[in-house]
């Protein structure tokens, strides 16, 4: 049933579950003791939206703790009523969006209600050791455990489920979200100078795998264990039928449009945790962009397209400065216009004729 590929992710993992106790406790480093750090307790929002957070730390180093319950279930990802037998964490693809700062810890209860069809874990790209604490967190039917790791690393980064066997099928089947570890000190220029943010969204993209029937329409299954053979079979292909945003065809359009005014400062946040993307702002830019997501590293200034690469997230940061409606879109604009990579900001406030002005309205052609 399983590429060897799987076979040997799934035997790494079982390796680093046996050697994540050792035989001889004595010998291993032990925990620092955190019994005297504040414990903040973080109730998760679905994407686009993230929990309240300070951009500047206050204090020193705590524990932040977040809930996460797995959810299995049908999600409709476009218009045509198209079905997707989804994998979620928190009921929403992508997962919420967790901000600590670095030097915090984060520690995790994750849940797998007895409901649930399959086994699941996670994997933080922004942890050490145990392959992100994949190791550590598997959970059956019935199930939950807690994790606690610390933020070393500064910058945003992906997290997914990847049980053994079945890490790609998990992936694409909506189970990854992401995890922004911010300097304690904020964000901060290629100068040093300190950046804020008026708002931010999370804009997760994903590519799903819809198998068709002998006449070529989407089909629809009972159940995940029903559909993974053929999901399987379409993934192999590497050809999606979906790439969207936030779950499914026009997410963050419409109603749903992500908001801004002229003037303010936006964090966006965007995520693929299988395949490369290059977010692009229609009419608008990067200010600064951290393409690989790392906040140690200065950020990229002025990009019109910016490349994130499969795995991991990256962070934007942009000040509107006309109103109107924004298009956000991968630019390999097929994905975008005909698989579902679309987003829309519309921004309130006045027109600046400086920045742009329609000289003369269009007319019929002269011919002198």
């Amino acid at each position: 049933m399983f590429t060897r590929r799987e076979a040997l992710i799934g035997a790494a993992m079982a390796a680093a579950a046996a050697a994540a106790i050792p035989a001889f406790p004595a010998l291993a480093q032990p925990a620092a003791d955190i019994s005297a750090l504040p414990r903040q307790k973080v109730s998760l929002v679905a994407p686009p939206f993230v929990h309240e957070h300070d951009q500047v730390a206050t204090g020193g180093a705590k524990v932040v703790e977040f809930t996460m319950t797995i959810e299995e279930k049908p999600i409709v990802i476009d218009d045509e009523g198209t079905t997707l037998r989804g994998m979620t964490f928190n009921g929403s693809i992508p997962g919420p969006m967790m901000v600590v700062h670095q030097g915090d810890y984060v520690e995790l209860t994750l849940v797998n209600p007895e409901a649930n069809e399959m086994p699941h874990n996670i994997d933080f790209h922004a942890a050490t050791g145990a392959l992100g604490g994949g190791a550590l967190t598997h959970v059956n039917p019935g199930e939950q455990v807690t994790l606690r790791f610390r933020a070393t690393r500064t910058g945003t980064f992906v997290y997914h489920c990847a049980p053994e066997g079945m890490i790609p099928w998990h992936v694409v089947s909506g189970m990854s979200g992401t995890v922004m570890v911010l300097p304690r000190e904020g964000l901060k220029d290629e100068k040093g100078e300190p950046l804020r943010y008026d708002r931010i969204y999370y804009v997760g993209e994903n590519e799903f795998y819809i198998p068709r029937d002998e006449a070529g329409n989407y089909k629809t299954f009972e159940s995940l264990g029903e559909s993974y053979a053929d999901t399987l079979q379409v993934m192999r292909g590497l050809v999606p039928t979906h790439v969207v945003f936030n779950g499914r065809v026009g997410s963050l359009t419409g109603e749903n449009a992500l908001k801004s005014k002229v003037g303010e400062t936006v964090l966006i946040v965007h995520s693929q945790a299988n395949r490369d993307t290059r977010p692009h702002l229609i009419g608008g830019h990067g200010d600064y962009v951290w393409e690989e997501g790392k906040f140690a590293n200065p950020p990229a200034k002025d990009l019109e397209t910016w490349f994130i690469r499969g795995g991991s997230a990256g962070a934007a940061l942009y000040t509107f400065l006309q109103p109107g409606v924004y298009a956000y879109v991968n630019h390999n604009l097929i994905e975008a216009a005909e698989l579902g990579a679309t987003a829309h900001f519309t921004v309130e406030g006045e027109w600046n004729d400086d920045l742009m002005k329609q000289v003369d309205a269009p007319r019929p052609i002269v011919i002198n």
